[in-house]
């Protein structure tokens, strides 16, 4: 008798029925109608899909978007496409493409929690860890799902390898104690690196490693949010004063990974110092990590260090260009690479105006009995919603306590609200994919996502309910009850 299979081997066989599906589709000249999500994760897996249709000459379309909808269905079935391909989302709207795409061949590679079913008509092929016994929050991420698919595509694939790092880091995969990849993404890693396309180092995590002045890069960190230094050069420049360490070689800016043995370590105790004196502890351990450095792209560029490269790309879907990020993932290197540079700028910037607004006054941040919450409303834009959220919710006073934030989408009626929570929730039962969903589907909107992080939208005269039900919810599973469904509350 046989030996059953792994939750591993029941995942890459999966995939490699996934990857049948697109051949097949190809052979017979299909149109194929790729749609993905608009984070780091989804640029990259809509990259990762866009080069292995490519590779195929196929016939194919790539849209990103931040959601799923009946209207966004429509738009996509209107084409008529032999094969829909869903990157980085799907699972969550099974019911939804069941009731509008029954008749459509469907292949949704996702790994976020699924919600709802499909119809069992042989159309719908799903790819997702989870069931597979898999973590999608931790173990791989979009972009990872599509990559074990194009490489059962085609063994060359295994170059796209680099991209779902990115991706995975892009989603923080790596917010463990040891800040590393691990699960699927430790076998993508290996490929990676066997393939001599990315090597594995040990170092400070900082965005800008490879590329700014080590005072520009501290000011730049948003991961950990540093209050009195993110945002501020001077007084980033008085703290590496204060440290003796050289900021110049002759004319030349140094880089953190210009720093000596020594001077990191001044620099890391010094900050690890400074973020405990005020009162974010668990900040010390986003200091230090695994750091993915990408061979083949030029040392001293953003596209270097994987975690720089999925910033970019994060800030091109959320900056309304997606396609330059996707141009870069499928290997454009020239013009498509130029204006991603500026657009990372700008979105940046509006990360420290963001940051700082919701600072300035205690409304805008507001604290309930088991969550806290980020009133966005008109001022923040929908699209950096989980960016905000995902920076803030390491910082906050009370770790147990998940973060709630949204902005408001005047054109749309609706809110778009985004969920971030911490390891010590999580370890007491909270799961915001379910809480999300469940809210969310008792005031006419729709949600999901992962147990530590998740999204909903809900008309702009629920919102207040909304919070009130997640609040609640989210105390139900502190207290060891279960949710249940929507219903239930």
């Amino acid at each position: 008798m046989a030996n059953a299979q792994s939750p591993v081997e029941s995942f890459l066989a999966a995939a490699a029925q996934a990857a049948k599906v697109i051949l097949e589709t190809v052979e017979k000249d299909g149109f194929i109608h790729v749609f993905s999500h608009l984070d780091a994760d989804g640029v990259a897996a809509a990259g990762i899909m866009g080069k292995t249709l490519h590779r195929l000459d196929a016939r194919f379309r790539v849209r990103v978007t931040q959601w799923v909808d009946e209207k966004i269905i429509d738009v996509l079935v209107a084409d008529k496409p032999q094969l829909l391909i869903l990157t980085d989302f799907g699972s969550g709207y099974l019911d939804l493409l069941s009731a509008k795409a029954a008749d459509f061949k469907v292949l949704i590679l996702d790994h976020h929690q699924v919600a709802g079913e499909t119809v069992n008509n042989g159309n719908f092929v799903q790819v997702n860890p989870h069931l597979h016994g898999l973590d999608g929050a931790t173990e791989v991420s979009g972009s990872g799902v599509a990559y074990f698919v194009a490489k059962n595509v085609n063994a060359e694939n295994v170059d796209l390898a680099p991209i779902a790092l990115v991706g995975a880091l892009g989603d923080l995969q790596d917010k463990n104690e040891e800040r590393k990849l691990c699960g699927l993404n430790q076998l993508i890693v290996e490929d990676a690196v066997n393939a001599k396309l990315v090597t594995v180092e040990k170092d400070l995590t900082f965005f800008g490693r490879e590329t700014r002045p080590i005072h520009k890069a501290l000011a730049s960190s948003t991961s950990p949010f540093i209050p009195g230094l993110s945002g501020e050069e001077d007084k980033c420049l008085a703290f590496l004063a204060s440290l003796d360490i050289k900021l110049k070689e002759g004319e030349r800016w140094r880089a953190l990974r210009d720093l000596t043995e020594d001077e990191k370590k001044r620099f890391c105790s010094a900050l690890a110092d400074y973020l405990i004196s005020r009162g974010l502890h668990a900040e010390v351990a986003n200091l230090v990590g695994n750091v993915y450095v990408l061979n083949r792209e030029e040392p001293w560029t953003p596209l270097r260090d994987a975690r720089e490269f999925a910033l970019m790309l994060n800030s091109t879907g959320r900056m309304d260009r997606p396609s330059l990020g996707i141009a870069i993932c499928m290997g454009d290197r020239g013009a498509a690479l130029e204006e991603a540079n500026k657009v990372l700028e700008d979105y940046k910037k509006n990360i420290t105006t963001y940051l700082s607004w919701v600072m300035e006054k205690p409304n805008r941040l507001r604290e309930f009995e088991h969550i806290y919450v980020i009133y966005g409303e008109s001022f923040i834009n929908e699209k950096m919603i989980g960016t905000i959220s995902s920076i803030l919710v390491s910082s906050l006073e009370n770790p147990e306590k998940p973060l709630l934030a949204f902005a408001n989408i005047e054109k749309e009626n609706a809110a778009k609200f985004s969920a971030r929570t911490t390891e010590m929730a999580l370890s007491k039962g909270v799961n915001l994919g379910g809480v999300m969903r469940v809210a969310s589907e008792k005031y006419g909107g729709k949600g999901g996502g992962h147990n530590v992080a998740a999204g909903a939208q809900v008309p702009i005269d629920q919102v207040e309910n909304f919070i009130r039900t997640v609040n609640e919810l989210v105390g139900k599973q502190l207290r060891g009850e279960d949710v249940g469904s929507a219903n239930n509350t």
